[in-house]
């Protein structure tokens, strides 16, 4: 298969870029605007980097021609503010996925698999949410009733692995600091493993019976937020007390968050994202031959 694979570059995209390319069948092709953060994906077999500026819709075109599937992974955390989210997360959301399935259907692309999130919701509480619903959304109506080919959506909770930003966040500040002060605390979510988020969307791509379906993917447990900082900062070698905050203290630490020069360690729409539990609704779909891989397997070994 030939493979347009956007995003190719990011946590997830780098490992699925690898898990495609490892059986030499396929031609995977990965769209760039940092072209130095993918170079050690040009020694795998099959896999050509370019530097594209996929929101563009001509480029979209002259990348999909010829494709047999491509596969969206662009999503952000962070972004300006907006109603109901901001120019950030709707270009990275929602824009985006619509232009990628438009370009689908001009240029007779199958299989459109497209990342979405547990907990995307038009009317969600958060911006993130918010624009992940929209995204969705966009991509059934472009690409729904179509005979030529077929979407399949992928909604992980919080995915943890080597160099995430996630895990390891709380691992470093356990160094830094002698408590963890934490909002939203008492969130509950259902961490999922990069590499069965990778193995999910593999399965899915040569199964037609996972056109026109949305899958959840998350972990075989449930941990609350502050049980997962503790947890980290007990397998970095640091461990600390958490302390939990009141969500209007922590809005206001999240500010001063987002006034510093660079990411913002959390954002208020972070925090307005952990007002609905980040679970799954049930176990993760036979269909993807996932068995889920539990964080606590994984995380002490990296962090």
């Amino acid at each position: 298969m030939r493979i347009l694979v956007i995003g190719g570059t990011g946590f997830i995209g780098r490992r699925l870029v690898a898990r495609l390319s490892g059986g030499g069948q396929h031609q995977i092709l990965v769209p760039t605007r940092s072209y130095g953060r993918g170079r050690d994906l040009q020694i795998l077999p099959g896999v050509t980097l370019m530097a594209d500026d996929v929101h563009d819709d001509a480029t979209l075109d002259r990348l999909m021609r010829g494709c047999d599937a491509a596969i969206n992974l662009v999503g952000i955390l962070h972004g300006n503010a907006g109603k109901p989210y901001g120019s950030d997360f709707a270009r990275a959301h929602v824009t985006l996925p619509q232009r990628v399935a438009q370009a689908c259907r001009r240029q007779g692309v199958r299989r459109l698999l497209h990342m979405s999130a547990l907990g995307a919701d038009s009317a969600g509480a958060s911006m993130y949410q918010r624009s992940k619903g929209d995204g969705e959304a966009a991509v059934r109506q472009e690409l729904d009733g179509w005979r030529d080919g077929g979407w399949t959506i992928f909604r992980p909770s919080v995915v943890f692995g080597p160099d995430d930003n996630f895990t390891n966040l709380f691992a470093r500040l356990a160094r830094w600091l002698p408590v963890l002060p934490l909002a939203g605390a008492h969130a509950r979510m259902q961490p999922v493993y990069v590499g069965d988020v990778v193995a999910a969307m593999a399965a899915a791509l040569d199964d037609t019976h996972a056109c026109g379906k949305a899958y959840e993917l998350g972990g075989p447990q449930v941990y609350t937020l502050g049980e997962i900082v503790r947890l980290c900062a007990a397998w970095s070698g640091h461990p600390r007390q958490v302390w939990p905050m009141p969500m209007g203290l922590g809005r206001l630490q999240a500010l001063f968050f987002e006034c510093l020069p660079g990411e913002p360690l959390m954002s208020r729409d972070n925090l307005d994202s952990l007002r609905r539990d980040n679970v799954c609704s049930g176990p993760m779909a036979p269909e993807l031959r996932v068995v889920p891989t539990g964080l606590e397997t994984v995380a002490p070994s990296y962090l």
